[in-house]
């Protein structure tokens, strides 16, 4: 496709030149776009790049291909109240892999995160942990050829919890893919909130296998190292960083279909074995070195937020 259109003289034009300059395109593209799509208590979901909404709000449900998260769920905890009017910030302390505080922590709570008074049982609201998880995952928005990875955050409460059927909160609709022979990155996933709930509350529905040329999509995107940063925390991600909203506690329902947790549970459910793929995220700085793809790495999703407990 020719950008001659946006020159003021026409000429001769050098392909070589145009090689060169694909690569610092790359690079600038990559500093300085941040996609994320954010989610919002009034059942919308918005397209935000670096902090500013694209296009209008989505309601209810999109679709998406899951094509990176690491291999263990994230923490973070705040030590003020959460203050919707407030500009966004950072937590006072984190963790990527939820095992210690990153380096870049302003207000390290402790030296690891399994003896951290902030991940007692009751430290938080409602008889909580003050330190909440999360996971951050990167996704292909489903219908979209351009393959731009966005941002994607799954707050707690859309974490843990029982599925029914093809429908889960997201660390059960991962052992479910796994115990069926497919992988987030197989599956067009559809991401809705629950109308059921009470809170704002995330579903996961696998909707179809990928295509041919969504796959082509899924492995350019796991190989390209930008994508891992949109997994992780860093100090630089302040872009729509905010206090996790307050929980509140759940009320009781006869028989749920679905039900979910901001904790995860206390027995051991391991998944079936998954269907490797050939397909393999490219690992960066501060991330530890993927040794599978991502259904390999994901297989261990469930029991390892379990041994949090």
């Amino acid at each position: 496709m020719s950008n001659l259109s946006i020159f003021k003289e026409s000429g001769a034009v050098s392909t070589a030149s145009k090689r060169e300059l694909t690569g610092l395109a790359k690079t600038l593209a990559a500093t300085n776009n941040m996609r994320r799509i954010a989610t919002n208590t009034n059942g919308t979901f918005k397209r935000m790049i670096n902090g500013e909404q694209i296009g209008n709000a989505i309601r209810g449900e999109f679709n998406a291909i899951i094509v990176d998260a690491l291999p263990k769920v994230s923490r973070t905890f705040y030590a003020g109240k959460y203050d919707p009017n407030a500009k966004a910030t950072l937590p006072d302390c984190w963790s990527n892999l939820g095992d210690k505080p990153e380096a870049s922590a302003s207000n390290k709570q402790h030296s690891n995160c399994a003896d951290c008074p902030q991940n007692v049982k009751g430290s938080g609201d409602n008889g909580g942990r003050a330190c909440r998880f999360q996971r951050r995952i990167a996704i292909l928005i489903a219908g979209d050829p351009t393959g731009e990875v966005y941002q994607f955050n799954v707050p707690a409460k859309s974490l843990f919890g029982k599925g029914n059927g093809n429908v889960h909160p997201f660390e059960s609709y991962v052992k479910y893919l796994l115990g069926n022979g497919e992988s987030p990155d197989t599956v067009v996933t559809n991401i809705s909130y629950d109308l059921n709930a009470d809170s704002m509350e995330l579903l996961f529905t696998p909707l179809r296998g990928i295509s041919d040329e969504e796959y082509a999509l899924v492995v350019a995107a796991q190989a390209d190292p930008e994508t891992k940063k949109y997994v992780q925390l860093t100090v630089s991600a302040t872009d729509g960083a905010k206090a996790a909203p307050k929980q509140e506690a759940p009320k009781p329902a006869p028989a749920p279909a679905v039900t979910r947790s901001a904790e995860p549970d206390d027995e051991d459910e391991s998944p079936a074995e998954p269907v490797k793929r050939s397909a393999k995220a490219t690992a960066v700085e501060e991330v530890p070195a993927a040794t599978g793809d991502l259904a390999s790495i994901v297989s261990a999703w469930g029991d390892d937020a379990e041994d949090e407990d």
